[in-house]
């Protein structure tokens, strides 16, 4: 099977009507969680595994050395540069990016096979990684997650302090085409506050529509969803 065939496979899958959770019958979809580098991704996905253990998150893989806590399998899968372009000749990666010198990717098997079990799969990605998986996989949700403001977004990426001034610099600028790329997204959550987007992102998650799509339109519309256009 081609990477070409198994993306027409996983979209089929993601458009299909599944049983949910104590039996509600929901659609299983692939939802993407994106947006600009210190957006607050990471803190979200964190928060809904915490909240809603039976939302299926994947694990990325990436080439860049681990951080202090991190744990191989938790919050990445480390790979030398040598095991992820095996992973990328063989087909193995639904997505694959490189960023600041770092590959990252995600595998395309427990995407599958998630989605096999009729049970909704998240992915947390960068822009470019988002919009790969729109055109490998039609039937997905792409969530861009956007700060409240461009000074807001700039105080969030230097107080994580993981970075140097120069590497923060580099991401800002990336920043900016980021935001720009928010109007191919299905729909925009304002991270104002990391519980309010777990809620938004649920809702949207399992939303049934009487066609057993989420949003017949591409653009549901849970309470309390705020959208927001910025221009930094």
């Amino acid at each position: 099977m081609t990477d070409g065939d198994a993306g027409h496979g996983l979209a089929a899958r993601s458009r299909q009507t599944r049983g949910l959770r104590r039996g509600a019958p929901v659609p299983a979809q692939l939802t993407v969680l994106s947006g600009p580098s210190g957006v607050g991704k990471g803190t979200v996905a964190a928060r809904l595994k915490e909240r809603c253990p039976w939302i299926w998150q994947s694990v990325s893989v990436t080439t860049r050395p681990p951080r202090r806590g991190e744990i191989d399998g938790q919050e990445y899968f480390f790979a030398t540069k040598e095991q992820f372009q095996g992973m990328v000749a063989e087909g193995e990666l639904l997505e694959w990016a490189e960023n600041y010198g770092n590959l990252y990717g995600t595998r395309r098997a427990p995407v599958l096979h998630r989605l096999d079990q009729g049970l909704p799969a998240l992915l947390e990605l960068d822009v470019k990684g988002a919009l790969q998986v729109r055109a490998a996989v039609p039937g997905a949700l792409l969530v861009f997650l956007a700060p409240p403001s461009w000074e807001e977004l700039v105080r969030r990426l230097k107080r994580r302090g993981t970075e140097s001034p120069e590497v923060i610099s580099r991401r800002l600028e990336a920043a900016r085409d980021e935001l720009a790329a928010e109007s191919e997204f299905d729909i925009t959550l304002v991270n104002t506050s990391v519980d309010d987007v777990c809620d938004q992102l649920v809702s949207l998650m399992i939303a049934q529509e009487p066609d057993g799509h989420p949003g017949n339109d591409r653009n549901p519309h849970p309470e309390g969803i705020r959208w927001q256009r910025l221009r930094p």
